[in-house]
């Protein structure tokens, strides 16, 4: 059983680092730091925007952009961090 916790701490872990570098090459696309013209910018931005467009869109239906601010990936960090503390809190059931 604990490496059913190990396992899903990755995949948690993987999932968090994932949202972080959408969300800051985002930032660093509309600040022009990087540009989609570059053929590998242009594979890592579509690669992570097919990967998370169907998180990101389960949450935009229950929470809208709010004057222009997307607020899906702050949701869906907040989230799985409430479920490593979940798993973290209950890591005895698993051992």
């Amino acid at each position: 059983m604990t490496s059913i916790y190990q396992i899903l701490m990755l995949v948690l872990d993987i999932a968090y680092f994932i949202i972080l570098a959408h969300v800051i090459m985002s930032w660093l696309i509309n600040f022009q730091v990087l540009n989609l013209r570059q053929p590998l910018v242009a594979q890592l931005w579509d690669g992570l925007n097919r990967l998370l467009e169907p998180v990101y869109s389960q949450v935009r239906r229950v929470i809208p952009a709010v004057s222009g601010l997307d607020f899906a990936p702050l949701v869906v960090l907040v989230g799985i961090i409430a479920l490593r503390i979940v798993l973290r809190n209950n890591a005895a059931a698993f051992f």
